[in-house]
């Protein structure tokens, strides 16, 4: 299992948050979506997508886990779509 897989099937969030993750997948346009939230140019493929979003996700789950005020619910929720989405296409890969 190469290393993003590993870290992937680790990933446990609550119920809530991985509930709004998979309803917002729904909607994930990579293009738009991608650019947004990591405010760079938009990652050649999934691996390289989910290489950027992993350390991303895991500050601000450290920021949840120690009730962070600068913490971001909606920001951590894109976050997580991206994951999933980006998650789902490297898995067709």
């Amino acid at each position: 299992m190469c290393k993003i897989s590993s870290e992937l099937a680790a990933l446990r969030r609550p119920g809530l948050l991985v509930d709004a993750a998979n309803h917002g997948s729904a909607r994930y346009e990579r293009r738009r979506d991608l650019r947004r939230m990591l405010r760079v140019a938009i990652p050649a493929s999934p691996r390289a997508a989910l290489e950027k979003l992993l350390p991303i996700e895991a500050a601000l789950e450290r920021r949840r886990q120690t009730s962070d005020k600068n913490y971001s619910f909606v920001r951590h929720v894109d976050i997580l779509v991206a994951l999933v989405s980006e998650a789902r296409a490297f898995g067709r890969a």
